[in-house]
């Protein structure tokens, strides 16, 4: 018998479940509908609870502020909805205030401000202003206290700040944010390499911590170190970089194969076998299949 679809979930709930459960979801940071079906599809396959939506710190603003993040998450509503498996979608590293409010408004049930740059203070201000409104329209909030450094080229960021035990606590009991994401070593677009982690770092911000907590760049983050963080607190990977190298890799195979002869109609957004964008998105699949299989490995529930 077919599943059945089934309704958006709160990624508060996901991740508390993901955590009593000795695993954790990941956020796939899809950027078109090709891409946010793959992630289902691959979420369906391995039977997994997801997460989809859009991050903004990649976009155009102008475009991203005038329609473009009204129409991505019209997109990843509706492919959440057709899901058959429990899924969240949620607006990931907003850079204002304003944009947490229009993404509330068009429909995203978790919510993230990027206050990466910001004092302790004043990040803890805005985020109780961002749980304020979220809680009052039913969406959740992932909050972040550290700096994690950007690998992405000698021009990029490259400074880091881990989290402190203390005031990561402190910080959940002032903003009362729903998990947080936490800088461990872990390191944002690292294009090569694997990020050097630091554990015993991990295990003190969990037994301060009483909610579950979030590794950005997993791109770069050693597979062989997913199940200890996992038995550490952390119930969500935010995946992003390696999905557009996959993507990159799919459409260059496909050019290299496909006959200057074929018809354009066909080869480009048919979703007909001969669409370069959809073989690129098989790509995209594959690779979210396989850090799902990762992070749900030692699944107990």
């Amino acid at each position: 018998m077919e599943e059945k679809t089934m309704p958006m979930q709160s990624m508060k709930n996901m991740l508390e479940r993901a955590q009593n459960g000795g695993y954790a979801v990941g956020y796939f940071e899809p950027w078109d509908q090709y891409s946010m079906e793959a992630v289902i599809r691959a979420a369906e396959k391995k039977h997994s609870p997801v997460i989809i939506g859009c991050g903004c710190v990649m976009m155009n603003q102008d475009w991203f502020n005038t329609g473009g993040m009204e129409a991505l998450a019209k997109t990843a509503l509706v492919t959440a909805g057709r899901a058959k498996v429990p899924t969240a979608v949620i607006l990931n590293e907003a850079l204002s205030f304003e944009q947490i409010s229009w993404g509330i408004e068009y429909g995203f049930n978790a919510v993230m401000l990027d206050t990466s740059d910001l004092p302790f203070e004043e990040n803890a201000r805005i985020t109780r202003n961002v749980v304020e409104l979220a809680h009052s329209k039913g969406v959740d909030v992932e909050a972040e206290l550290g700096h994690l450094p950007f690998g992405g080229g000698s021009s990029d960021d490259i400074r880091a700040e881990l989290t402190d035990p203390d005031a990561a606590a402190e910080f959940i009991q002032r903003t009362g944010a729903d998990a947080l994401s936490v800088s461990i070593g872990n390191v944002h677009v690292l294009l090569e390499g694997k990020a050097q982690v630091d554990l015993k770092l991990l295990s003190r911000i969990h037994e301060k911590v009483n909610v579950p907590l979030v590794i950005h760049g997993a791109t770069g983050f050693p597979d062989d170190a997913v199940p200890g963080v996992i038995e550490l607190g952390v119930a969500k990977f935010n995946v992003g970089t390696v999905l557009k190298k996959a993507f990159w890799s799919g459409i260059n195979e496909a050019v290299h194969v496909t006959a200057e002869s074929e018809n354009p109609q066909n080869v480009i957004g048919s979703r007909k076998s001969v669409d370069l964008i959809a073989h690129a998105c098989e790509r995209v699949r594959e690779e979210v299949e396989r850090l799902i299989e990762l992070y749900m490995k030692n699944r107990t529930n």
